[in-house]
């Protein structure tokens, strides 16, 4: 069974992202109202991607 871990940004209301991990080296990502909707990746890529969050230098 997976279990969706809510982002400690996201409110107690609707529209939260959720990360799970999905099988060993995958991660999940969806949004809160749309559960059937998952995106996965790498837990390194998933890294990388908040790092340039973060750092707010995301490639345009």
């Amino acid at each position: 069974m997976v279990e969706w871990q809510k982002s400690s940004f996201s409110s107690e209301g609707a529209n939260c992202v959720e990360v799970a991990t999905m099988f060993p080296g995958e991660v999940g990502i969806r949004e809160s109202d749309e559960p059937r909707t998952v995106i996965s990746t790498t837990p390194r890529r998933l890294a990388a991607l908040l790092a340039g969050v973060r750092s707010d230098k995301l490639p345009e």
